[in-house]
């Protein structure tokens, strides 16, 4: 067991022998680690928390610690981890509430990435994957392969049904049909150049003007794009150039 010393755990923790516990990890005295496991620095893992094998939880993670809720009134709820989980930075998993069944579970073979939060009372299957600051409120169920894109909040008491994909940013308020392709629409806009943000940068008039005649053929005029490119490259300056070069070179289509 290699426990560094500036580690704090409780009286009563149960930590296996193979375990790698780093610097500023706390640990609670009801936790139990599983073989294997690694706490890279500055984990906490609280509460009745059961964290299976080969599990590796990144800094500043916060493990079993109480719910977000009002009501919570510090009963003794779990939370349960299975293995080969990775768990990034600055994840926070809530232990359950009484009146939600008193657990919340995360199977194995998880892709936890940095600020997920899967909130009190919650389901999270097996082989999922929850992009960067996914947001599970209390009593979410994730089915088993399912993932969830970064920044996409799921509603309380939603299911998210086995080998469905969310794309980012998509706030969901219903369950998810499994095998689906669920995303919020795609209305990005450009509406002209960043007018204040160049001058503040010491664009000159004739820059701006050339930039403004740039972006009124691309996004006002009748023009095709590539029609649009041409007469851009026809504009005098090294800044209708630059966005004439950045249409051609893009290879996934600009917002217009």
């Amino acid at each position: 067991m290699s426990i560094h010393p500036s580690a704090i755990v409780a009286a009563g923790a149960v930590i296996a022998e193979s375990c790698t516990v780093g610097p500023y990890c706390t640990i609670g005295s009801e936790v139990v680690l599983g073989d294997g496991c690694t706490l890279v620095s500055h984990v906490v893992v609280d509460g009745r928390t059961r964290v299976g094998a080969r599990n590796t939880i990144y800094p500043f993670a916060c493990v079993g610690v109480a719910p977000q809720d009002l009501k919570y009134a510090g009963e003794a709820t779990e939370t349960e981890i299975g293995d080969d989980n990775t768990i990034r930075e600055c994840v926070t998993i809530s232990r359950g509430t009484v009146k939600g069944g008193g657990l919340t579970r995360v199977g194995s073979n998880n892709l936890l990435m940095a600020y997920v939060h899967i909130g009190h009372d919650s389901y999270v299957g097996s082989h999922c994957i929850l992009a960067n600051a996914a947001t599970l409120a209390g009593h979410v169920t994730i089915e088993d392969y399912a993932s969830v894109g970064a920044f996409s909040p799921v509603h309380q008491f939603c299911t998210v049904g086995q080998y469905a994909f969310i794309g980012g940013g998509t706030i969901v308020t219903q369950d998810v049909l499994p095998y689906s392709l669920t995303s919020s629409r795609r209305e990005n806009k450009a509406f002209g150049m960043n007018k204040i943000g160049l001058t503040r940068r010491g664009f000159t008039p004739e820059q701006l003007n050339t930039l403004q005649k740039a972006f009124r053929l691309l996004l006002n005029s009748r023009l095709n794009t590539t029609q649009a490119v041409e007469k851009i490259r026809a504009l005098e300056g090294e800044n209708a150039r630059v966005v004439a070069d950045f249409i051609e070179r893009s290879q996934r289509g600009v917002i217009k």
